[in-house]
């Protein structure tokens, strides 16, 4: 089990939310998405995390928009905690910007791609703040275990993994729903990400594109296989998001599909 700020995400428990706008666009549209996405998941009784970057740090292009940076962004996050009372997760690509980041937020995430930076990995367990690490899409799940041992070497306990789908072949990813079974030998709750899921990577060219029609049938499949948490980029209006909008779920489709996941969690696990 892990506490994050009060939301417990364990393996058998309530299935819990990590959604919000891939990356920070602005302080009125993460304070807008934070309020109206955690006004969605209280009416439908799901346990709620805001997650946004303040720096996308592996984009496509050298053009493509990486958010307002650290200090603006952490402040934006804080905000964010501090008016709706929620948790927050973001994305950490750098050692020296871990006690930062640590100071603003409730959770830290290591990127798929940088899974198996030692050094990143142990500075983000050692500032003993609960981490989300995201198994690469290069990794088997059998390699998640010793990067989850490497993370518990810390003695930081408070680790979860989360599943983000496999590459397979060109700009193309492909969900493998054993993993989700198998991830558990990790001893961390298993997430699953449903949007970076669908992406088909570097698929436009200068940016990644995205199959965001399959999000709530991977979505609904991943909670029927029984896991502690779904993450979702969510997005007012993915055409004009500044990333990852190809792989984001619009937010008006949120009600709808976090009732499903609801009902479905429910269902699996026998909890409410």
């Amino acid at each position: 089990m892990v506490d994050i700020g009060g939301v417990r995400v364990e393996q058998d428990g309530p299935f819990t939310l990590l959604a919000g706008p891939c990356v920070i666009e602005s302080r009125d549209a993460a304070l807008r998405h934070a309020e109206r996405i955690a006004a969605i998941a209280e009416r439908v009784g799901v346990p709620y995390i805001f997650k946004s970057s303040y720096d996308k740090a592996n984009r496509t292009s050298v053009d493509s928009f990486r958010g307002p940076g650290l200090e603006a962004g952490l402040e934006i996050l804080a905000e964010v905690r501090e008016r709706f009372g929620v948790p927050v997760i973001t994305d950490v690509h750098e050692r020296q910007d871990v006690a930062a980041v640590a100071e603003a937020v409730d959770v830290l995430q290591i990127p798929a791609f940088l899974c198996r930076q030692t050094d990143l990995v142990l500075a983000a367990c050692g500032s003993g703040k609960p981490v989300n690490i995201k198994k690469g899409q290069f990794l088997s799940p059998a390699e998640a275990v010793p990067m989850v041992h490497k993370a518990h070497s810390t003695g930081n306990t408070q680790v979860m993994v989360t599943e983000r789908g496999y590459a397979f072949g060109y700009q193309n990813l492909v969900v493998d729903y054993r993993s989700l079974v198998l991830l558990r030998e990790t001893g961390a709750p298993v997430l699953f990400d449903a949007t970076h899921s669908v992406q088909l990577p570097g698929g436009a060219g200068e940016a990644t594109a995205g199959q965001p029609r399959f999000i709530p049938h991977l979505a609904r499949a991943a909670v029927a296989v029984g896991v502690a948490g779904v993450f979702m980029e969510v997005h007012e209006d993915p055409s004009h998001a500044l990333s990852d909008g190809s792989n984001s779920l619009a937010l008006d489709q949120l009600p709808a599909l976090l009732g499903d996941l609801k009902a479905l969690d429910t269902l699996i696990k026998g909890t409410e």
